[in-house]
Formats: structure tokens, sequence, C-alpha cells
């Protein structure tokens, strides 16, 4: 730890200009777990926020997710789009990271996705990173939150691939600026979306696979069960209907997604982070740990603003429960 101290400085220097070594360790500082590391991870983003000497100094990109049920093709879409977006928008950086589940029986995970992602190693402006979820029910990993604070201050534009969605894998909207759900034709009928909770969560529809033969009729079903699901919303949300394999749809889904990016920076992962305190919390002190949170504390929101910080919080929470 006392290395990394002194080399931080350079290191976040070095990851402003996109070098992806310099990148990855300091990813690898907000996946750790350990007491030491909060205190790293509050200086790196004190120096990526006030670092005079780079363009990037304060910078927020945008955060968009895909979700999507298994086998729509969510991976193969994503290392179209992002190859794609880079070639239209010569200023543009890319950050993907690609949440993959984790066996309930060894607890290990494949981080399969980085077979079917075709990147250039030589692009800085393109960087991917795996993680596992660890067997967590959101849909994201535990540390999920903590690298998307660190990779939106370096990137234009930070994609996230969720392991999946249903009624327990919706943390997605909780991280996002924007939520697109990739569905496949005969996903299922509209009672079927229904069922799943599937159609509340995001704020557009990719029907992948269209050049297939039955995805006209899964475009009729989805588009049938807006009016039931989310009746109150004031405009029809759109669904791109895209083919990963022909590149069919593609050009419309990704100007939409340069709008979004081009429109500004992420809202404000500071407004998020008293959900993802209380989400550590259970996670690491089960339900009397969050009792003890929102009883004896005042909630997440009010003892982040006393601790002084996200960092600060966790360590605070863990001494006062302890």
């Amino acid at each position: 730890m006392d290395s990394l101290e002194q080399a931080l400085p350079g290191l976040v220097r070095e990851a402003q200009q996109l070098n992806k070594m310099a990148v990855a360790r300091l990813i690898s500082l907000f996946e750790d777990d350990r007491e030491g590391s909060a205190v790293l991870r509050s200086q790196t983003l004190r120096l990526l926020d006030a670092n005079p000497d780079t363009d990037t100094a304060g910078r927020r990109g945008r955060i968009l997710g895909l979700t999507g049920t298994p086998g729509s093709g969510k991976s193969s879409l994503l290392s179209r789009i992002t190859v794609d977006l880079l070639e239209r928008n010569a200023e543009l950086s890319l950050a993907v990271l690609a949440i993959d589940p984790s066996s309930q029986v060894s607890g290990g995970a494949l981080l399969g996705d980085r077979t079917r992602m075709r990147f250039l190693p030589a692009e800085k402006r393109l960087f991917f990173r795996s993680q596992a979820s660890q067997t967590d029910l959101g849909g994201l990993g535990p540390s999920s939150f903590q690298v998307c604070r660190l990779l939106s201050r370096l990137f234009d534009c930070v994609m996230i691939e969720t392991v999946g969605i249903g009624q327990s894998e919706a943390d997605i909207r909780h991280l996002a600026d924007r939520v697109y759900l990739v569905l496949q034709p005969l996903g299922g009928d509209e009672v079927q979306f229904l069922k799943a909770g599937i159609i509340e969560i995001p704020h557009a529809f990719i029907l992948n696979k269209s050049d297939e033969p039955t995805a006209l009729k899964s475009f009729h079903h989805l588009r049938s069960s807006m009016w039931l699901a989310r009746p109150f919303e004031s405009e029809d949300l759109p669904i791109f209907q895209t083919s990963a394999l022909t590149g069919a749809g593609l050009e419309e889904l990704e100007s939409e997604m340069l709008r979004q990016i081009e429109s500004g920076g992420t809202a404000g992962l500071e407004m998020r982070e008293p959900y993802f305190l209380d989400r550590w919390v259970h996670q690491e002190f089960g339900k009397s740990g969050g009792r003890f949170l929102a009883q004896q504390l005042g909630g997440a929101t009010v003892f982040i603003a006393q601790a002084g910080g996200y960092e600060q919080a966790q360590a605070a929470f863990s001494q006062a429960f302890g």
C-alpha cells in the first residue's frame, strides 16, 4: 500500500492519458475491499478531480447500461457498437465494464465476454474490463459502482453490460444514466414480459437478432405490452430493431447513443452513493446492519454527509457497527 501511495500521482496522470496499464492498476485499487484501500481511493478521486495538467480534470462521463435476457446477443452487439462509435467520433473515448455470472457451485466466473468482443489492443480510446458478479443478485458486481466512479472520470462514456435482467437484477437502473434492454425474438409474449418485470426497467429497448423470421412478431408483442406495464409514460419508449450479425439497425441505435453521450456527463454518481452504501451495508453486515444504518445513523444520505464522503462513511460505519 505504501509503494502504491507514493506512485499514485504519476499513476493518475498516466491513466488520464488513457494508458491501459495505469487504468487497470487503478481499477484493481477500486476493486480492493481491504481497509487501507479506502484512503487511496479518496486520494485518487481528489487527484482526478483537481489535476490541472490534463483536459480530463473534473470530467464526468456518461454511463450507459445494457442489460437483457441471456442469449440475446448483448456482448456481440456491444462489440460492434463500440468500434462503430469510435469510428464515427474521433474524439470519443469508451470504457466497457462487462459483468459475468459467478458459479453457484465453484464460485468462479468464466469472464467469457472477452471471447465475443473484438477490440484493437493498440486503441487507447477503448478500454475493456471484466468483472465477476460474485453471485450478487443485482446484476452488477460488488465493486461495479466503485469502478464506475473511476472510469467516468477517465472516459467520455462507460458502457456496462450486466449479468442479465429480471425482478432481482435491476441495480443497473440505479447506476446508469440510460438503460437499454436487449431482447431476442421468441423471448415470450406480452404476459411473459410482464411476469418477468423487465419492461419497467429500461429507457429504451433493443430487439436484437431482427434478421430472424420471428422478429416482427416479437416486436408487436413487445409494443403491445407497453401500455399495460408503463401506462403513465408520456411518450412511447423507443424500440430499436438490430442485428449484430448483419449490422441492420445499428446506425440508428448508435446515433441515439451518441446523442446521449454528447448531451453531457453523468447526472451525478454522488447522488447515487446512498443507494450503493445501503447495498454495501446489507451485503457486509446483513439486515441488522441495514437497520442500524437507518435507525441509529439517520440513513445513508445523512450518514454520508456527516462522514464527509463515501469512503469515510464505509470506514465510519464499520467502526460504529463493530
